[in-house]
């Protein structure tokens, strides 16, 4: 029967394993800490790359100790051999004596095997201790897992009468240094930064993240559909060398030249406008992704949108006007009634200097994560 210690001990689990998003992926990010006789032994996380496994790092932690000891763990021990053996084994070969997880792990490869591994060795194993607040945590995995595309958050810093740019397309900047410095925070959370061609074309952004630091970057992604990007901006310059750079296209782009210069190309089905969002998202969870933060242009969020994939809207809003001329911070969502329109339930506001962030997650839902 668990108690106010066991959710004491799996709260810090999930503490540790929230500083791994964005950066473990394709694996998820999960949190592990060993307690024998009211005293932590061995705590880890998820490491840099997914390996190793946050149960590993903290059994090494723990030592000879770790026997006897109870395991907290925020999902499910994986029970199949990989480029490491399964966390299961570990524990039963520590001689952990209780394993308590906040929820089993939907991979096929795992599935309720690491429970049923840990019982058959005589382990005692509870499940579902913080379940609601670990599965929002993991909420980027296990979409990748049970549907096969990333989490997306879609970020937009918008004038008050909701607009990204003046008509002549200027938008440097509409919200000031407070927010900024979330932003480049959140793309820390995240293991992607998406945007539009039209964006990328306007802004000629880097898409990494700066002044705060941390060294480590998201992948950069652009979706155009006919990869008609600037071949002599900042963005072209740093394909080679820098962090990665995915292009998403259409057929029958050159994509050839993007790649001679450093770009990986994704070729998808093309959309109405542009690449179709959901191939583009599936394409993406292929190769692993599982929280991608979208940063615009507003046809490329309308697409999102339309398509039913936006998790989570961050809304950076600026205490300027910029009038009925300048650009909106959506394209058309071809709307006929309110019944059809999007909805999504506030999660929290903060202020940020002079601006203000207010975050949103799809109604009836709760991410509870970071960024």
């Amino acid at each position: 029967m668990t108690g106010a210690d066991d959710r004491r001990h799996m709260a810090h689990a999930l503490t540790l394993a929230r500083r791994g998003l964005g950066q473990v992926w394709p694996n998820p990010a999960v949190g592990c800490v060993l307690v024998r006789e009211g005293r932590v032994v061995g705590r880890g996380r998820t490491q840099p790359g997914g390996r190793p496994h946050a149960e590993t790092v903290a059994l090494d932690m723990a030592g000879p100790a770790a026997r006897g000891a109870t395991a907290y763990v925020t999902l499910e021990p994986c029970a199949h051999h990989g480029q490491t053996p399964p966390c299961a084994d570990a524990l039963v070969a520590a001689g952990v004596a209780r394993v308590v997880t906040a929820h089993e792990d939907p991979d096929p490869r795992v599935a309720g095997r690491g429970h049923a591994r840990l019982r058959a060795a005589g382990i005692e194993v509870e499940v579902g201790l913080l379940e609601a607040e670990a599965r929002a945590l993991q909420a980027g995995f296990l979409l990748r897992v049970t549907q096969g595309r990333p989490l997306v958050t879609l970020k937009l810093a918008l004038s008050l009468d909701v607009r990204i740019a003046t008509a002549a397309g200027e938008s440097r900047w509409i919200t000031g240094p407070a927010a900024r410095r979330a932003v480049h925070l959140m793309r820390a959370t995240h293991d992607a930064v998406l945007v539009g061609g039209g964006t990328a074309r306007a802004d000629d952004p880097l898409l990494t993240i700066r002044d705060i630091g941390i060294a480590r970057q998201p992948v950069r992604i652009v979706a155009s559909a006919g990869l008609d990007l600037p071949a002599d901006g900042a963005l072209a310059a740093s394909a080679r060398g820098g962090p990665p750079l995915w292009l998403v296209h259409g057929p029958g782009a050159p994509a050839a030249s993007w790649r001679a210069r450093g770009a990986e190309t994704v070729e998808v089905a093309a959309g109405p406008e542009g690449v179709d969002p959901a191939a583009m998202l599936a394409a993406l969870g292929a190769r692993g992704l599982t929280r991608v933060l979208c940063e615009g242009g507003g046809t490329l969020a309308a697409s999102l949108l339309r398509a039913d994939l936006v998790d989570a809207i961050a809304v950076f809003s600026a205490g300027l006007a910029l009038g009925a001329e300048a650009r909106p911070g959506l394209g058309p969502l071809g709307l006929d009634r309110l019944a059809a329109a999007p909805r999504f339930a506030l999660e929290w506001v903060s202020v940020l200097g002079e601006d203000v962030m207010h975050r949103w997650t799809r109604t009836g839902t709760r991410l509870l994560h970071p960024g």
